[in-house]
């Protein structure tokens, strides 16, 4: 239960993250306004607490993993939100990511 409640915290930081720096480069980069930028900086805001509630007392070993899973969030959200296609190359490196993060949070120690 605990990896599932790992995995999901780090889902939903993943929306909060890359969602929120999403709305930030749509309000400047795309000229949305500045009610675009400030939903952006509250779910940035949003991100870091729910880091917080990762079970892994760890702050380093938290945010290491969470790289990994920012990496292939983002070009999931690419995907899914600006149509971006990625090619073998992007789906491996997401990979070895993931990879890297089950071994960093979910290995016996």
């Amino acid at each position: 239960m605990t990896v599932l409640r790992s995995v999901s915290l780090f889902v939903l930081a993943a929306l909060a993250e890359i969602g929120g720096a999403w709305l930030v480069w749509q309000g400047v980069r795309e000229h949305r306004g500045v009610l675009w930028i400030g939903a952006g900086v509250l779910a940035l805001g949003a991100y870091g607490f729910v880091a917080t509630l990762q079970p892994d007392p760890h702050f380093g070993r938290i945010l290491a993993a969470y790289g990994g899973v920012f990496v292939a969030g983002s070009l999931a959200w690419g995907m899914v939100v600006d149509g971006f296609r990625p090619d073998r190359w992007d789906y491996l490196g997401a990979a070895v990511c993931l990879v890297g993060v089950a071994i960093i949070m979910y290995a016996p120690r």
